[in-house]
């Protein structure tokens, strides 16, 4: 019995001391720093055996604190700003500033990406006819246009003709089969005076993330265009020259922007004049001095006088001159 209880005893003791021994703080090492007290804006080391500050039972580290602020404190707000730096106390009355009447400016669209106030347009252009079955008149061409405003804009234009008129093959197989000429005629040039309005302009996305600029705009002018029959009735008696007759310009097109000053466009013009036809039929007989009337010249143009539309497709580029700006209207 007495042997149990030895035993017993002899085992607990072995359980109790490492608990003992844990509980115990240890010694500093022999040469190793000794703990810092925390700096400003360190936290303390937390001891779990000591009881947290203000736990029942817990030993008063020192005097205790005020509860409230310390006299003449202010807590936070403007105040504190003054006492850290007085050169960035605040001087407005926020009271006042805050019920005096607001009126924001505030504009849901932005800026334009290709501002055309007060820029020169330089467009040249290659002209191809689309309404003409029996003769074709391509021509290279040229647009100055100046931008009285955003949407506004004043230019000429001109086309040359000159060498590049040609008869269809329609026509040919048609005049061989038929026996017939129809009266067709052949362009030297063209100039007019132009006005030209942008009601319309906006972006699309194409190629991934690129995003394309463009307008729609509208034109109207007044010029003249030299102009000449082609002999095909008589063409062993009659010859024709070139005359300049009054034509009305009007148009429309769309331009492709690539970046702020260069551009791709597509035009659709129509010049408007009234033409002189060769006439159909040959004048039989002779004149008071005895030459046949087929050779005199005024038996060669038709008595009826035929309003004629150009209508040709203009492909071309736009160049924006200055090619950089600044923008001084408001945002």
């Amino acid at each position: 019995m007495n042997q149990a209880r030895v035993g017993l005893l002899v085992a607990a003791a072995l359980v109790v001391m490492p608990l003992t021994a844990a509980a115990q703080p240890k010694p500093p090492t022999k040469g190793a720093p000794a703990p810092k007290a925390p700096g400003k804006g360190e936290e303390a080391p937390i001891n779990l055996d000591e009881p947290a500050p203000g736990a029942p039972g817990a030993a008063a580290a020192g005097p205790e604190a005020p509860a409230g602020p310390a006299p003449g404190a202010e807590g936070e707000g403007l105040g504190d700003i003054c006492k850290i730096d007085p050169s960035a106390c605040p001087t407005v009355d926020m009271e006042k500033a805050a019920k005096r009447p607001l009126n924001p400016k505030m504009y849901a669209v932005e800026q334009i990406y290709a501002l055309r106030y007060h820029r020169f347009e330089i467009n040249p252009y290659f002209g191809i006819t689309m309404n003409d079955q029996f003769v074709s008149h391509p021509s290279p061409g040229v647009a100055v246009n100046w931008y009285l405003t955003n949407v506004l804009a004043l230019g000429v234009n001109g086309n040359i003709y000159a060498g590049l008129n040609a008869n269809s093959s329609f026509n040919f197989e048609t005049s061989r089969a038929a026996r017939i000429g129809e009266p067709i005629t052949e362009y030297q040039w063209n100039a007019n005076f132009n006005m030209e309005y942008v009601p319309a302009y906006g972006k699309f996305a194409g190629f991934g993330d690129f995003i394309f600029h463009y307008d729609f705009y509208v034109l109207g002018g007044v010029g003249a265009i030299s102009t000449r029959p082609i002999a095909v009735v008589d063409p062993d008696n009659r010859t024709f020259d070139f005359k300049p007759k009054v034509s009305f310009h009007a148009g429309g097109g769309l331009r492709i922007f690539f970046n702020r000053w260069f551009a791709a466009m597509l035009e659709v013009s129509d010049y408007i004049f009234v033409d002189e036809l060769e006439n159909p039929t040959i004048v039989q007989g002779v004149d008071s001095s005895g030459r046949q009337l087929a050779q005199n010249p005024s038996t060669w143009l038709s008595k009826d006088s035929s309003i004629t539309n150009n209508v040709q497709a203009q492909l071309g580029v736009s160049i924006f001159l200055p090619f950089t700006w600044e923008y001084r209207l408001p945002k």
